[in-house]
């Protein structure tokens, strides 16, 4: 190992950086509270639901916890119940 600073070496290197600061989204359901999280209320939940039929993680939606439960709770009730479906298009 050299005994240049670490500073030194790794300038022409291009780095692994983050390119850009994604601002917290705040929890749509927290901010509205007339919304509410209901299992019948498919085009709500479809928001959610990603095109293979995944959930979508917090970090992509921006719900709270408490309301990221209650969402999967309701999507998954609504796919028992055949409303949403359990695979995206592509897999059926």
């Amino acid at each position: 190992m050299s005994n240049q600073p670490m500073r030194e070496r790794d300038e022409g290197q291009s780095g692994g950086g983050r390119r850009f600061f994604a601002r917290p989204r705040e929890c749509a359901f927290c901010t509205d509270k007339n919304a509410v999280i209901d299992y019948k209320l498919v085009e709500v939940l479809r928001r959610y639901v990603t095109d293979d039929g995944k959930i979508r993680p917090r970090r992509q939606t921006g719900t709270c916890a408490r309301h990221q439960r209650a969402l999967a709770r309701a999507i998954k009730r609504a796919r028992h119940v055949a409303l949403l479906p359990f695979a995206g298009e592509v897999l059926r």
